[in-house]
């Protein structure tokens, strides 16, 4: 797949879904390209660092960060998607407060750079039956883009069974709330990392997020993680 076929995604539409419904599901990979990006996960010279998720307490589960200069196609997936979910989280700064996001990801970049933070953050998760991510943000630092990426490489209820994407609302004053999201392969959600704008009867309030996943019952089950924000 080359970098001029990825999708254009329409930032209005985005913000719709984002708004009220806390993600955004859209088609972006054909399956020959998720496997080549699932294949990747055996390739460690391409990665900076390897996580297994239970001595953490993370879940189960193991994940791996890679390492610059990404592979090319991650790289244009990770520049493709900033521009559009950049209109978004400036709608929501817009709501909220805070400094507006610079237009592109390279311009945002130089700025978690130049605080400190320049390990990549892109990364690749590998689940087998048993293992489960924990609800959780991805918080690497002071600067944090509001809003992430994860794309399912493998096709659920042939490649693996359970696993499903979990995203949960705390709301103020309130129960939190729970969204099972189905995603399938070479789909790409879209979702806070942290927190997101409600409106009540006195305005705009943060909503804050987690997202996990839920236990894999059979197969193998991979995903890559598009994290804006780099680590310090």
């Amino acid at each position: 797949m080359q970098p001029e076929t990825i999708p254009a995604l329409d930032s209005a539409t985005l913000l719709r879904d984002l708004t009220e419904d806390g993600y955004a599901v859209r088609d972006l990979l054909p399956p020959g390209t998720c496997r080549d990006l699932a294949a990747l996960y055996g390739q460690p010279d391409l990665f900076r660092k390897r996580i297994v998720m239970e001595k953490h307490a993370y879940g189960r589960g193991e994940y791996q960060y890679f390492r610059y200069p990404l592979p090319s196609l991650i790289g244009s997936l990770r520049a493709a998607l900033y521009p559009p979910l950049a209109a978004v989280a400036n709608e929501w700064r817009r709501l909220l407060g805070g400094e507006p996001f610079p237009d592109t990801l390279e311009a945002y970049l130089a700025h978690c750079h130049a605080a400190g933070q320049t390990r990549p953050t892109p990364l690749l998760l590998r689940y087998e039956p048993g293992d489960y991510n924990c609800l959780h943000q991805d918080l690497y630092g002071d600067l944090v883009f509001p809003l992430q990426a994860v794309v399912l490489l493998d096709a659920p209820g042939e490649d693996f069974t359970g696993g499903e994407f979990v995203l949960v609302e705390q709301r103020p004053r309130a129960q939190s709330r729970a969204a099972v999201v189905p995603v399938g392969q070479g789909q790409v959600i879209m979702f806070p990392c942290h927190h997101r704008p409600g409106m009540g009867s006195r305005g705009p309030y943060r909503l804050t997020m987690r997202h996990g996943v839920s236990r894999i019952h059979s197969g193998r089950r991979h995903t890559l993680g598009i994290i804006f924000h780099d680590a310090a």
